[in-house]
C-alpha cells in the first residue's frame, strides 16, 4: 500500500510505503496550536517507510523531560505535513488530513484528553488516556 500526503499548494509531499502503526487523535495544545484547531487526527509510521519530496522547512519546539519535537512544513503555503520527536526518533508522524483520504484507519487512541475540549464527543471503542500513552 502507498499512500501521499501533501500541503495545500501541492510543493511538499510525504509518501508512505506502508499502513500506519497508529492512528491517534490528540488534545494537547501543541497539536492545537500546530493545526489551529481543537483536536488532530495523526498517523504515525516507521521513519523509513516516508519519503519526503520537495521544498520545506523545520521548527524546532520543546517537548517534556529535555527532548525535542521536529515540525515539517512548506515555506510556501505554511501546512504541517509532519513530524519527528526525540522520545521516538525511528517514527514520523503525518497529519491526517493531508492525505486527503477516506480510507484511512479510524482512529484507536484519543491522547491528552485532560486538555479536550469540553463539547468534543468521541467515538466508541477507542483507547482513552489523560497524557500521552
Amino acid at each position: 500500500m502507498s499512500r501521499q500526503a501533501s500541503c495545500q499548494c501541492g510543493g511538499f509531499t510525504a509518501t508512505v510505503a506502508a499502513e500506519p502503526a497508529i492512528v491517534v487523535m490528540c488534545h494537547c495544545t501543541q497539536c492545537q496550536r500546530r493545526s489551529g484547531v481543537p483536536l488532530t487526527v495523526n498517523t504515525y509510521f516507521k521513519k523509513n517507510d516516508v519519503k519526503l519530496a520537495g521544498d520545506y522547512r523545520i521548527f524546532e519546539r520543546p517537548a517534556p523531560e529535555g527532548r525535542k519535537v521536529y515540525n515539517y512544513f512548506c515555506p510556501t503555503c505554511g501546512t504541517t505535513l509532519g513530524w519527528r520527536g526525540d522520545v521516538r526518533p525511528d517514527v514520523f508522524g503525518v497529519a491526517a488530513g493531508c492525505f486527503a483520504d477516506k480510507s484511512l484507519p479510524t482512529p484507536s487512541v484519543s491522547i491528552w484528553e485532560e486538555t479536550m475540549h469540553p463539547w468534543v464527543k468521541l467515538p466508541g471503542g477507542m483507547q482513552h488516556f489523560p497524557q500521552a500513552r
